[in-house]
């Protein structure tokens, strides 16, 4: 991935962080939390890690891991026990660590994406879940994106294509098991509810029409069983008969019935 020196991602991660104190992001992080909430509920394991833009935006918090780790890219004064301070694309988290990931919108602010995805799966273990959100760039949210005149809030984020994400997920061994969009309201700071968030609660979260703010990826990372080698053949493998001789073992067997060769 070329890297985009000129773009100031700590200054993008700050105002996208302010950004989820506006009425509008306040209601698609309550979306997202809702939304995870229940996808994620089944899932039991010893650790959780969300990689995001912040540890101040906390998801799935009533999973039951016994440890649930957040990431931020920026140290603050009396961080909180539980948060590591790295960049989503460098975890300092040994392979095969977690149980369950979740991206919240990191591989959108981060100036390495592909790296994003190929670190959250060296620290998964096999068959660990991957919960992937991105902004989707097929939505009133992406033609927002393009027209807007400035990099604040979601604006500033890259907006990567749902079936790119996919792809980069099997190429690094995951079995894609659900991916939605959802949310369907309006880019516009309004306090209530609009007719077309009406429209997404009439299709159950927007499984229907591709076209939510945002989509969510449920990956499973694969584990392949190892071929067994195959033993190596005992040369002076014999049968002992009765008379004293031995004889070796035949490979003229017909209907379980073995002729022993004499051995010289």
């Amino acid at each position: 991935m070329k890297e985009s020196g000129a773009i100031n991602f700590p200054a993008r991660h700050e105002s996208f962080e302010r950004w989820f104190g506006t009425p509008l992001g306040r209601a698609l992080l309550a979306d997202q939390r809702q939304m995870l909430d229940r996808e994620l509920s089944r899932f039991t394991g010893a650790r959780q890690l969300q990689v995001g833009v912040s540890h101040r935006l906390p998801l799935a918090t009533g999973t039951d891991f016994v440890q649930r780790i957040i990431t931020t890219p920026r140290w603050y004064p009396q961080i909180p026990d539980q948060v590591a301070v790295c960049d989503a694309h460098e975890l300092p988290f040994t392979a095969d660590s977690m149980d369950l990931v979740i991206l919240h919108h990191s591989a959108d602010f981060s100036r390495y994406p592909h790296e994003v995805i190929r670190e959250a799966a060296r620290v998964l273990r096999g068959e660990g879940n991957l919960a992937l959100i991105g902004f989707n760039p097929m939505s009133l949210w992406g033609v927002r994106r393009l027209i807007s005149r400035h990099n604040d809030g979601p604006w500033g984020g890259r907006f990567l294509m749902r079936g790119r994400m996919e792809d980069w997920l099997h190429l690094l061994g995951f079995n894609v098991e659900a991916s939605v969009t959802r949310f369907l309201r309006l880019p516009l700071q309004r306090s209530g509810r609009n007719a077309v968030s009406r429209i997404d609660a009439r299709l159950g979260g927007n499984r229907i029409l591709p076209v939510g703010a945002y989509y969510c990826i449920l990956a499973k990372k694969r584990v392949y069983a190892q071929i067994p080698r195959r033993p190596a053949w005992r040369q002076a493998k014999v049968i002992a008969l009765s008379g004293g001789r031995a004889v070796g073992a035949s490979r003229g067997c017909s209907r379980g019935q073995c002729v022993p060769e004499e051995s010289v």
